[in-house]
């Protein structure tokens, strides 16, 4: 099993659900939304980007939607004025490894524009409606969409 040097200021519920992701990838696949306000189970993946500063791995377990081959993340940080740090260090080296229940692979990270944004964006909201709420109190900052695509190791 990997193990990451956890940043002390990690919830526990989210270093809980990297710990479980790591030791039953199956089991932390889908996600109980319903206390962060979901509509209940939300296919999860573990997000592992560089840090930009520490240059260390930095875990993060998100939920996801597909489009074709990609799979696809919201920057929310739950409707923050500001973006999240895995986002920020996604922008700062794109390559990172997603875990999808069992599968593990490297990807590249690109933020969706335009109309494949929107597009991306109504399908995520259809799967995590809160998403709406969290765009309307980022309130100027449009939220980031993420694709990640995955690459030939």
């Amino acid at each position: 099993m990997t193990e990451y040097n956890l940043p002390p200021t990690l919830p526990s519920w989210i270093t809980d659900h990297i710990r479980l992701y790591l030791e039953d990838p199956e089991k932390a696949h889908m996600w109980n939304s319903v206390t962060a306000g979901g509509p209940g189970p939300l296919p999860t993946l573990l997000l592992v980007p560089t840090g930009k500063r520490s240059g260390e791995p930095r875990p993060l377990p998100l939920s996801y939607g597909r489009s074709g081959d990609n799979y696809v993340v919201i920057a929310s940080k739950g409707g923050a004025a500001n973006h999240p740090v895995w986002y920020l260090n996604l922008v700062a080296n794109p390559e990172c490894e997603i875990h999808v229940s069992t599968l593990r692979t490297r990807a590249r990270a690109r933020t969706a524009e335009g109309d494949e944004r929107e597009e991306l964006w109504k399908q995520l909201a259809e799967i995590y409606p809160p998403y709406n709420d969290y765009q309307v109190s980022a309130g100027e900052r449009q939220i980031p969409v993420v694709v990640l695509e995955p690459v030939e190791s």
